[in-house]
């Protein structure tokens, strides 16, 4: 249900391979994320010079971000391959075991959503980040034995939107860490242009503005919204992309002036008109949506927070004045109630 939304940061089965055709190779090409950039060349132009492996690198951040682009273009910059696998994927140590023994000096497993590791997979991996060698129980019972296989040396690169999540032994063995930022209109803008380039697509400026502004500072949102309006272009209009077609695609699709969807506003208007604004439980909010708790959490949730149209306090959620507002109702509560709307992270 998630990947459906226009605005969902989550990527489906559908728009991988188009998306990995949109996706920068190098790092000159990528837009965004400056702090992790900038440090990435220095770390990755001292490897080259030594001729090691670069540390282990971590990304953490929302989804949508770019945190898997950046690890291909990582590989790409150290002119090495990369194998791609997911926390999920990997079931049993034999799994990851597989990968390991497969790849080669300098290569790059890139592990997404590795919090959700299996805690024995986790065990077995830390050998291979600092020893490259893994640890292997061999029979059961008084006849098992242990033997230890040697690997390449290789860059283990992670990705996770709960880096509160990790474990401290596994956290603590990654040599860089990157925290991934949402992006700012302007760097989206640049991206939807870059993308409309590549896709063969004429589109105006007051164009891009709008997307860009109704995007929730995800690239993943603005490239998915622009496919979306070159539809609605090429069907209702002459195929470029002007103010008017774009306005029109989006109130199709349900998405209002500052990228809030149905259910976004649908959370808002619950706290408002049940619970007289809040406090009020994450759990009770999503029984009274019909909605699952994680969906709220982790999709709808940091948006709107990030946006100041709610709030996350010790005693539940509380919709902000800039909430009242962009609904168009009128704000009943105290302005000066600071130490009850004071956000919790």
């Amino acid at each position: 249900m998630d990947n459906e939304r226009i605005t969902s940061a989550n990527i489906n089965a559908g728009e991988l391979r188009s998306e990995v055709n949109l996706r920068p190779q190098y790092l000159d090409d990528y837009i965004g994320q400056q702090g992790v950039k900038q440090n990435l060349k220095i770390f990755i132009e001292a490897a080259k010079m030594r001729g090691e492996p670069l540390d282990h690198v971590l990304f953490y951040g929302p989804p949508g971000l770019g945190k898997t682009t950046l690890a291909g273009i990582i590989a790409n910059e150290l002119g090495v391959d990369i194998k791609i696998t997911s926390g999920p994927a990997i079931e049993r140590a034999g799994d990851l075991a597989a990968i390991l023994t497969n790849l080669n000096d300098n290569d790059v497993l890139f592990i997404d959503e590795i919090h959700r590791l299996n805690r024995s997979v986790e065990e077995v991996l830390y050998s291979a980040m600092e020893d490259y060698a893994l640890d292997i129980i061999i029979g059961k019972g008084p006849s098992a034995r242990s033997i230890r296989l040697d690997l390449a040396k290789f860059t283990l690169i992670g990705a996770t939107t709960r880096a509160g999540s990790l474990s401290a032994p596994l956290r603590d063995r990654f040599g860089v860490l990157g925290k991934f930022e949402m992006y700012t209109s302007d760097e989206l803008k640049k991206i939807l242009g870059r993308t409309a380039h590549i896709l063969g697509v004429e589109i105006d400026e007051a164009s891009l503005n709008e997307m860009a502004k109704r995007s929730r500072g995800t690239p993943r949102v603005a490239n998915r919204m622009l496919k979306r309006i070159r539809d609605f272009s090429q069907v209702k209009g002459n195929g470029i992309i002007d103010i008017d077609i774009t306005r029109e695609g989006l109130t199709a699709l349900g998405v209002d002036g500052l990228g809030l969807e149905r259910l976004d506003r649908e959370i808002l208007t619950t706290i408002i008109e049940r619970f007289n604004g809040g406090p009020v439980g994450i759990d009770t909010i999503a029984a009274s949506i019909g909605e699952e708790r994680v969906t709220i959490e982790d999709v709808n949730e940091p948006y709107l927070i990030q946006a100041g149209l709610l709030y996350r306090t010790p005693k539940g959620r509380m919709v902000s004045k800039s909430g009242y507002k962009h609904l168009g109702l009128d704000y009943g509560g105290d302005d000066d109630d600071t130490e009850e709307r004071q956000v919790t992270f």
